[in-house]
């Protein structure tokens, strides 16, 4: 039997993936404790797994970013970005690995399980020495020679000049755009007592993982050389199905003749005017029935009317909507983008922040769809995207190998398989990070 302490940051993105992984761990007979928000504790509970709660750790499960951060209200770019991170995931850390040694005091763990930005963790890792493997909770986030810096949406390189460009966007970004953050991971590693990491920013705040997990598969990934050791795509991980499911009044709609078009933002993007209300507006006229789900608290009022063709849900399960759905319209969540893709989906994305410019240009990399850049976005040009993924065979049949790729594997499996192996192999990772 192995000991495995899970330890996610309190967001949904950064826990759902994981209840497949806990409940093939307990059903293996591991002991697994799980460290999270206290939001997710009958989530956690049902996979078998006993619950810690975070006490010193910031615990703003529950809440949008707004709510928990009233600071980051109005942020938008690369400032909202920085400031996320800083504020989300690294100035939490201490709180977090406080927590994290306490509890592995009473529960000396064996593994420790954890969303790739969950740096309290990490710190308790790199303290201890108990191998640390981190599940992804979005793309793959560490550098390459072969990709551009994180944020930005480019494409894989594949020439000489796109890697030098590369290089020199990193560089730009070490010593200019990102020497803030750069100098804050500095600054909470020092303060839990952890050395300075010369490494490029954005990797600086913790050592690689002993075992990297990506959620995903290499057909929707750019191709690399220098993939970090002991990196593994398992394959599709969309949470467990809910335990009951009342559907709404217009479900039989579904089963209609009508094309239908998903409309999501996820679960904490609030920003009603960016997408939801050209997206909608721009829909109102087509012969689709449009199924729209909010997430988080939104301000609806602005919505309103509703044309007669759009269903409005805060939120629907996509085991249960998905499999009805012809296309969907997205700001570039990691998660359900991968959702979409494992019931063959295609999709038309409208990238935010954070890293969503990334998934969108995987999606337009792997030909999964079509992306509309943010300054870009009007009811037109919202309404072309929709009608040409709908209308262009060649989307849906490229989603439909990428849905047979995600199924193909049984990641739950693949992951607790290697989570038992945990081979070590931070004495393979240079000081310095990855070879540039």
């Amino acid at each position: 039997m192995t000991r495995v302490l899970i330890a996610t940051t309190p967001a949904p993105g950064h826990v759902v993936s994981l209840f497949e992984i806990a409940t093939e761990l307990t059903r293996r007979g591991h002991e697994v404790r799980w460290y999270t928000g206290e939001v997710f504790r009958e989530q956690v509970e049902r996979t078998g797994a006993r619950f810690e709660p975070m006490t010193e750790g910031l615990d703003f499960g529950g809440r949008s970013r707004e709510e928990a951060f009233p600071g980051h209200a109005g942020l938008a770019g690369l400032k909202s970005f920085k400031v996320g991170v800083r504020d989300i995931f690294y100035r939490t850390a201490p709180g977090q690995l406080a927590d994290i040694l306490a509890l592995l005091q009473r529960f000396p763990a064996d593994r420790i399980l954890a969303d790739d930005m969950c740096y309290g963790a990490c710190f308790a890792s790199e303290k201890t020495g108990i191998p640390l493997v981190w599940l992804a909770n979005s793309i793959y986030i560490l550098g390459s020679r072969d990709t551009g810096p994180l944020g930005m949406g480019l494409g894989p390189s594949t020439t000489p000049w796109n890697r030098l460009r590369n290089a020199a966007l990193r560089f730009a970004g070490d010593q200019v755009s990102m020497r803030d953050l750069r100098a804050e991971a500095d600054r909470v590693r020092a303060q839990v007592g952890l050395p300075r990491l010369r490494t490029r920013a954005m990797e600086n705040i913790s050592r690689y993982p002993d075992l990297y997990l990506v959620g995903s598969v290499a057909s929707f990934e750019f191709p690399r050389r220098d993939l970090a050791p002991g990196t593994h795509f398992i394959g599709g991980l969309f949470g467990v199905p809910p335990k009951n499911f009342d559907p709404p009044s217009w479900w039989d709609e579904l089963s209609g003749d009508r094309p239908v078009v998903l409309i999501t933002q996820g679960t904490t993007a609030n920003d009603v005017e960016r997408m939801l209300v050209p997206a909608v507006r721009a829909l109102a006229g087509e012969d689709v029935l449009v199924v729209l789900t909010t997430g988080s608290k939104l301000d609806v009022e602005r919505l309103l009317p509703l044309p007669r063709n759009v269903r409005m849900e805060r939120f629907v399960p996509y085991h249960h909507l998905l499999p009805h759905v012809d296309v969907m319209m997205t700001n570039g969540g990691y998660n359900g983008v991968n959702a979409a893709l494992a019931h063959g989906v295609p999709l038309v994305v409208v990238p935010a922040t954070e890293e969503n410019p990334d998934v969108a240009a995987r999606v337009e990399y792997a030909g999964v769809g079509v992306v509309v850049k943010p300054r870009a976005v009007t009811e037109s040009s919202l309404r072309a995207a929709v009608t040409t993924v709908r209308t262009d065979e060649r989307y849906r049949r490229r989603a439909a190998e990428i849905a047979v790729d995600l199924n193909s594997s049984d990641a739950p499996k693949r992951a607790a398989d290697l989570i038992e192996s945990a081979v070590v192999f931070q004495d393979q990772i240079p000081t310095g990070g990855i070879a540039r």
